[in-house]
C-alpha cells in the first residue's frame, strides 16, 4: 500500500523494495568508509581482549579483592602476526564492512519494518514494533556477552595454552578476526531464541507443555550447537551453552504467558 492507503501494484512493490535495498546499501557503505577511516580506534576496540588489561579481567580482579578471592587471570598477552603481504589490508576492509553492517542493523530493521508495515493491521503494527525492539535489544545483549565474556575467556584459554614450554603460539590476525566476528554474530543470533519461541507459540506450533516435556532433549541439542559454533574447548562450550539454557527457560516462561493471554482472550 502507498502512504495514501491505495493498493500498490506488483511492479510498485518491486520498485519500493529496490529503493529500500539501495538505501540500506548506501548507509552500510557510508558507515563502512567511516569505520575504515577510524582504523586506530576500531582496532584498539577489537584487539583489547588480547591482554590482561582488558576490562573483563580488571572487573574480575576487583571482584576478587572484594570477596577476598583470587579471581585474577594473571599477566598475559596474546601476540598476533600477519603472514601474507596483503593480509592486514584485506582484514581491515572486511572488518570495516562487518562492523558497518552491525552498526547499520537498527536502520536495516527500521527499513524492513517500514516496508511491511502498510500490510499490517494497527494492532499488528503495535506488536511488531515491540518484536522489532526485542530483536535488536537481544541481539545487542548477545554481542555484549560475546565481547565481554565468551570471546575474551576463549581467547585467553586458547591463546595462552601450551603443550610444552618451548612451543609458543603465533596467532594469525585473520584467524583472530574470523573467530571474533563468528562468535559475535552467532551469539547475537542465539539470543533471538525467546523471540523465535514466542512467534512459534503464537502460531500454535509450540506450547509450554511441549517445551517442558523436551527440556532434557533441548539441553542436549544446545550443547551440540554450542560445540559447533564455539572454538574446540570445553570452557567456551560451557560459556555459550549456559546462557542458551537460561534463554530456553525464559522462552518456556514466555510461551506459558502467551498461552494464558490467548486463553483469556478466547474466553472473553
Amino acid at each position: 500500500m502507498t502512504e495514501q492507503g491505495a493498493l500498490m501494484t506488483f511492479g510498485e512493490h518491486l520498485d519500493a523494495l529496490r529503493r529500500m535495498l539501495f538505501r540500506i546499501l548506501g548507509v552500510t557503505l557510508v558507515l563502512g568508509v567511516a569505520v575504515f577511516c577510524l582504523k586506530d580506534a576500531t582496532f584498539r576496540l577489537l584487539l583489547a581482549p588480547t591482554d590482561s588489561h582488558f576490562v573483563t579481567w580488571r572487573w574480575l580482579d576487583a571482584l576478587g579483592r572484594r570477596l577476598g578471592m583470587d579471581l585474577s587471570a594473571g599477566s598475559f598477552r596474546v601476540e598476533l602476526i600477519s603472514t601474507e603481504l596483503a593480509a592486514q589490508f584485506k582484514t581491515h576492509v572486511t572488518t570495516s564492512l562487518w562492523l558497518a553492517l552491525l552498526a547499520a542493523s537498527p536502520y536495516i530493521v527500521f527499513e524492513l519494518f517500514r516496508f511491511v508495515a502498510p500490510a499490517l493491521y494497527a494492532a499488528e503494527r503495535r506488536r511488531s514494533r515491540c518484536v522489532v525492539a526485542a530483536v535488536y535489544v537481544l541481539f545487542a545483549v548477545g554481542v555484549a556477552v560475546s565481547y565481554y565474556v565468551v570471546f575474551p575467556i576463549s581467547l585467553r584459554f586458547l591463546g595462552t595454552y601450551q603443550v610444552a614450554p618451548g612451543v609458543t603460539n603465533q596467532i594469525n590476525l585473520s584467524s583472530y578476526i574470523a573467530m571474533f566476528t563468528r562468535l559475535t554474530f552467532l551469539m547475537g543470533l542465539v539470543f533471538q531464541l525467546p523471540v523465535a519461541v514466542l512467534f512459534l507459540t503464537r502460531m500454535g506450533l509450540v506450547s509450554a507443555a511441549l517445551l517442558r516435556h523436551y527440556r532434557r532433549h533441548a539441553v542436549l541439542l544446545i550443547c551440540i550447537v554450542a560445540a559447533v559454533i564455539t572454538p574446540p574447548d570445553a570452557l567456551s562450550l560451557v560459556l555459550v551453552a549456559t546462557p542458551m539454557c537460561l534463554l530456553y527457560e525464559v522462552s518456556l516462561r514466555l510461551a506459558g504467558r502467551a498461552e494464558r493471554r490467548r486463553s483469556k482472550a478466547e474466553a472473553t
